[in-house]
């Protein structure tokens, strides 16, 4: 019994050591693939931006104004409506002024005759030089009172100046109204827009650098992004910088055929200054951050990954430059 219970004892033990053996030289299970996304490098033309803040403002405006006294007696626009140069906007009663443009003609018809007469005289030496003058100067302001009172007459019928949109009127027909009466209406000129925003004290050398290049431009974003973004020209930039804000006042002028854009709304503006060639950009999400700085992956013919600290650049489109 002892040596079966000695013999059990040893065969346990040795199959415990070479358990143990076996389980030291076991090689550990090799890693898991690890799936990852790989994106190319890709070259290819950018801006140079600053992204602003701004509002959009008329590029004309106009307040009409009655230039002679009388009563209206049509309107022929409809409030907010958009009309064109020339297009007739009130007639103030033309009845006094026509009788005054027949009055003064019929007068200047009169020097007339009275020039010519003086001047059959004349060349038959009958009459005194002073007559003849006399009648010269009647018949030069007699014609000149016909043409202002011409202009007085045309005065009546109140017309655009510009293409635009008209407000609301503060007249209605029966109103008298005269030069020094409030304006009847206003008209605001919407294609082109300007566009206005602001550039910062810090960022002035940087756009004095490519002012009057040949790719400085102004993009207006519509600020709900639902209109496609606009692309304009630099109208003007302010010679000084605005006490007390730090920032040079700076106005695009925008192309706004169909009307998208109105005046004081607020907008998204990119101000391009230039364009980079050949620029190299990647994916935003490749661009990570270490305790030394920005770095990407870059994934070599052995399909290993190299890390390359990189100085990245403006965003373009979800890309970094």
């Amino acid at each position: 019994r002892v040596y079966l219970v000695g013999g059990g004892i040893a065969l346990l033990l040795i199959v415990f050591f070479f358990r143990a053996f076996a389980l030291r030289h076991k090689e550990p299970p090799p890693q898991p693939v690890r799936p990852v996304l790989v994106a190319k490098v890709i070259s290819k033309d950018v801006p140079l931006y600053l992204d602003e803040i701004g509002t959009c403002a008329a590029y004309e405006t106009v307040q009409v104004q009655a230039q002679v006294a009388g009563q209206i007696m049509t309107r022929d626009f409809q409030d907010g409506a958009d009309v064109k140069k020339g297009d007739p906007l009130f007639t103030i009663d033309p009845r006094p002024f026509q009788a005054a443009v027949d009055q003064a003609k019929a007068q200047a018809a009169l020097d007339q005759v009275t020039l010519k007469r003086q001047a059959d005289l004349r060349s038959k030496g009958v009459n005194a030089p002073q007559d003849y003058d006399l009648a010269v100067a009647n018949a030069q302001k007699s014609q000149a009172a016909a043409e202002a009172a011409q202009v007085n007459l045309d005065f009546c019928y109140i017309k655009s100046p510009i293409n635009g949109r008209v407000g609301l009127r503060n007249v209605d027909i029966g109103n008298l109204v005269g030069p020094t009466s409030p304006p009847l209406v206003a008209i605001q000129g919407l294609d082109p827009i300007y566009t206005d925003f602001t550039v910062a004290e810090t960022d002035l050398a940087l756009v004095r650098k490519y002012l009057g290049g040949p790719n400085v431009k102004v993009q207006t974003y519509s600020p709900d992004e639902k209109k496609p973004p606009r692309m304009g020209d630099l109208y003007f930039i302010d010679t000084a910088v605005q006490p007390g804000s730090g920032t040079v006042k700076v106005r695009g002028v925008t192309p706004n055929p169909d009307h998208a854009f109105w005046p004081s709304e607020f907008v998204r503006v990119r101000f391009i200054l230039d364009t980079i060639k050949d620029a190299r950009l990647v994916p935003s999400q490749a661009v990570q951050i270490s305790q030394s700085g920005p770095f990407i992956f870059v994934l070599k013919s052995d399909n290993t990954v190299d890390l390359r600290p990189v100085k990245p650049g403006q965003r373009q489109d979800g890309d970094l430059m």
